[in-house]
């Protein structure tokens, strides 16, 4: 069946199809002309990858990103943003990568970052005299730390592949790694503003100024540290959290900024249902993709084939990495994740890899790959948030392509950014 199954998706992907119905469209073929199990398995398999309680964090996730997005957080997030660093050198280009750090403790998606403050930074960037495919390119490499920084979807779904790492000490390891990724990019937005004069206009505000739009985002940034914190302490489960953040955000939107009302809420939620249903989908169709290599003895052939070749642990790293870039230039994080964790989580432990390490590498090199063509989902929300075709973005992402792979080598050869935290935090 692997014989088939591998060439069918990258036929079906080349074709421009889907990624969930790419892998559940080649699942099909190879059960058809490589097997004798009838068809009706992929759904049930597909069934079977949904069947679980922590998955409902998903949704709630998701909705709860959509109503704090509905409810003018957004908004907050980017005056307190640009009021810190607005008045330096490529100050509106600080603000973008800043807000988007914020963003991410609200949303847990690189989708939801591009999407939501990404598309209004964009705008002010152009207004500021930056080039427009310089800002999308901007926002995509800062949306990139949606899903490292907590909370995130991915970390959710790694949890469930690898029993050696729990939610909760993930959301803690992606903490540093998430705001590494933030200075950095920062870092090449300083250095192609000094080149291309892209220079602020605006004066640093008054401190009373900034501590007026502190006091008044405080609000949405605190719901990281109500997920992250109620998880720490066993107050509740993350799937929990995930429910508890909905009424936050219900709560925050409505009373705090009043800004949302209740005949928005069915908009939302319709939203909300749509990209739901959607990373449920690929979720599903990863999980009968999965089945299909598990049935093929594939894993276990490549874990004992591995651990044969006797690798040392830097070694394996960077193999692992070099695969993953390669794996992710074709495949969302999340079917990623599904596919290859349970292949190579076990190898990394057995090779004395502390599992939280080991799962944040996983983690932001994947989620790299949304920068990446041919099928990046950044590259093409961007484009048409921006309105530019996909070939000019890519001309400008090398400066920042050279930002995330500093990060990435970084994280991969300095542990302690990633175990740190757990660690410290009882993790």
């Amino acid at each position: 069946m692997a014989e088939i199954l591998f060439p069918a998706l990258f036929i079906l992907l080349a074709l421009g199809v889907p990624v969930a119905f790419a892998m559940a469209i080649s699942v099909f073929v190879a059960l058809n002309f490589g097997s004798s199990y009838p068809s009706l398995v992929v759904v049930k398999e597909m069934f079977t990858g949904l069947d679980s309680f922590p998955l409902l964090a998903v949704p709630f996730f998701i909705l709860a990103a959509e109503i704090m997005t509905g409810g003018a957080v957004t908004l907050a997030i980017l005056r307190l943003a640009q009021s810190l660093v607005g008045h330096l050198k490529g100050g509106l280009g600080h603000a973008n990568v800043l807000s988007s750090a914020m963003f991410a403790g609200i949303s847990g998606s690189a989708l939801a970052d591009a999407a939501g403050p990404g598309s209004m930074m964009i705008k002010m960037m152009e207004k500021g005299g930056y080039d427009r495919p310089y800002a999308g390119a901007l926002t995509m490499a800062s949306a990139v730390v949606g899903p490292i920084i907590p909370p995130s979807i991915t970390m959710i779904i790694y949890a469930m592949q690898d029993q050696e790492v729990s939610v909760g000490s993930l959301f803690m390891a992606g903490v540093l790694p998430g705001l590494l990724i933030t200075a950095l990019v920062m870092i090449a937005n300083a250095r192609v503003s000094h080149i291309r004069g892209y220079v602020s206009g605006d004066a640093m505000p008054p401190f009373a100024e900034i501590l007026r739009l502190a006091v008044h985002a405080i609000p949405a940034l605190l719901l990281i540290l109500l997920i992250v914190g109620g998880i720490r302490f066993g107050i509740f489960t993350p799937t929990e959290a995930s429910v508890i953040a909905v009424f936050y955000a219900l709560f925050v939107g409505m009373f705090v900024y009043r800004s949302l009302r209740i005949r928005d809420l069915p908009a939302i939620i319709l939203r909300a249902a749509l990209v739901a249903g959607a990373v449920l989908l690929i979720l599903g169709a990863a999980r009968a993709f999965a089945w299909v290599l598990i049935i093929e003895g594939l894993p276990q052939f490549l874990a004992e084939t591995i651990i044969a070749w006797d690798l040392s642990p830097i070694v394996f790293l960077l193999a692992v990495n070099l695969l993953l870039l390669v794996f992710g230039l074709f495949m969302d994080p999340l079917p990623g994740v599904m596919i290859l964790v349970p292949i190579l989580a076990p190898i990394s432990l057995a090779l004395g890899i502390d599992p939280n390490h080991f799962a944040i590498v996983v983690i932001v090199n994947l989620t790299f790959g949304l920068c990446t063509p041919p099928v990046g989902s950044l590259i093409f929300v961007v484009a048409s948030t921006a309105n530019l075709k996909p070939s000019t973005l890519i001309k400008e992402m090398p400066p920042f392509f050279l930002a995330l792979a500093t990060a990435l080598l970084l994280i991969t050869f300095v542990p302690v950014l990633s175990t740190w935290l757990p660690r410290v935090s009882g993790f």
